[in-house]
């Protein structure tokens, strides 16, 4: 492929590329570039959002470069500071391995293993040491730390920032200069740490790597990024069928940022796309289409035609499903489960905020009756059907404890 092709690939979808010089220059060696992304397991799953990054990873494969998938397991202890207005929580090393191995399962749907290193950054921090570490810390000053946005209004504030969380930006550039790193990917909020990067490799005499950053997906509510906190995501686990439904909900808007970053259509097939819709063609079906390809890339075509089929059943004939999971819940308190509670507890809500949000947005339904009360107590003995949005079905019995 020549390098303006290659220079198109790259491109896509990227936010910014420093500096484009630089890469073309090592794009010209023929060579195979190390190319590094680093991901902290602050939890067990990856959603489409953190897809994004790695569908440009796999990009890199396909032109023949190697890809250092970096696993945090040394700096997600330290918690990530960035876009946070807190001091982070740190995660125990327990929940970082647990994490970690189910990141390493859920790359390869994408990746592939054989042009893939997945490397620890604790097997050069732990030999780093105190002596090194602080070493490293005197190669960078408290005022260039306090350029970054986050850092300077929580400053600027009064709010906290402990002093551990001003090493991880450093320990995550010093990880690019043990790797040796070509090019580094990130999100847009981590360009001051890629940056970081570039900094410490030429302190250390190697030539810095080419910094490219990728938008951060929005989730299904089109508006914030794709967090499993905020419950606005698709995890890439994610059943065909409600994956398949969740991507249906999107809004015909966000479908086209879904299909630049997410899509293996090409841009100009983007283009025609967006022509047939102006011509009067049903953006829905655009839309089946994105998720039958995405349904057959983390499961298999199979279970795309039959999440399809399913959604159609379901939703566009106004059927609740066949099947809709059974449990029972034991309300400790004589009056009854908060409604909340009971939508966490039955797994149709990742959280009792999230269960909330659903209800002021009249997404909660109880036997097909919209409920706004967010305030409602389910009465022991009782056996309702709750569905929260189009997707999210059980069968609710309340006993009392």
């Amino acid at each position: 492929m020549e390098h303006t092709q290659t220079l198109e690939v790259i491109r896509r979808g990227a936010e910014e590329i420093l500096t484009e010089a630089a890469l073309i220059n090592k794009l010209e060696r023929n060579t195979s570039l190390r190319i590094k992304a680093g991901f902290d397991p602050t939890a067990a799953d990856l959603h489409l959002g953190h897809t994004v990054l790695i569908n440009k990873l796999r990009q890199f494969q396909e032109l023949g470069h190697q890809i250092l998938f970096l696993i945090g397991d040394f700096t997600g202890m330290i918690g990530d500071p960035t876009g946070k207005n807190i001091t982070r929580q740190p995660l125990t090393s327990e929940e970082v391995l647990n994490n970690a191995r189910t990141y390493e399962s859920q790359v390869f749907k994408i990746l592939d293993p054989e042009k893939t290193s997945i490397v620890f950054n604790s097997q050069w921090m732990k030999s780093l040491g105190a002596a090194g570490l602080i070493e490293l810390a005197a190669k960078h000053t408290v005022a260039r730390m306090l350029e970054r946005d986050d850092f300077h209004k929580r400053y600027t504030t009064g709010q906290p920032i402990a002093i551990h969380e001003f090493l991880y930006p450093l320990i995550q550039g010093y990880d690019s200069v043990a790797l040796k790193a070509d090019i580094e990917l990130g999100g847009t909020d981590q360009k001051f740490n890629l940056l970081v990067g570039r900094q410490l490799q030429e302190i250390y005499g190697q030539e810095p790597q080419v910094v490219i950053t990728l938008p951060l997906l929005e989730g299904l509510d089109g508006t914030q990024k794709m967090s499993k906190s905020l419950g606005n995501y698709i995890g890439i686990t994610d059943q065909p069928a409600d994956m398949y439904g969740k991507l249906m909900s999107i809004s015909d808007t966000l479908m086209w940022r879904y299909y630049e970053l997410l899509s293996t259509c090409s841009l100009n097939d983007i283009g025609k796309l967006r022509f047939q819709v102006t011509e009067g063609k049903n953006p829905r079906d655009i839309k089946m289409d994105l998720a039958r390809e995405l349904v057959t890339r983390f499961h298999s075509p199979t279970a795309a035609i039959q999440a399809a089929e399913t959604f159609i059943v379901q939703f566009r004939q106004g059927k609740m499903p066949e099947e809709i999971p059974e449990l029972t819940l034991i309300a400790h308190n004589a009056t009854g489960l908060p409604i909340g509670n009971l939508l966490k507890d039955a797994n149709l809500v990742a959280s009792t905020s999230e269960a909330l949000r659903m209800i002021t947005q009249k997404a909660v339904r109880i036997d097909g009756e919209q409920i706004t009360d967010k305030k409602l107590i389910i009465p022991i003995q009782t056996t309702h059907v709750y569905q929260v949005g189009k997707r999210r079905f059980a069968k609710v019995s309340v006993v009392s404890g």
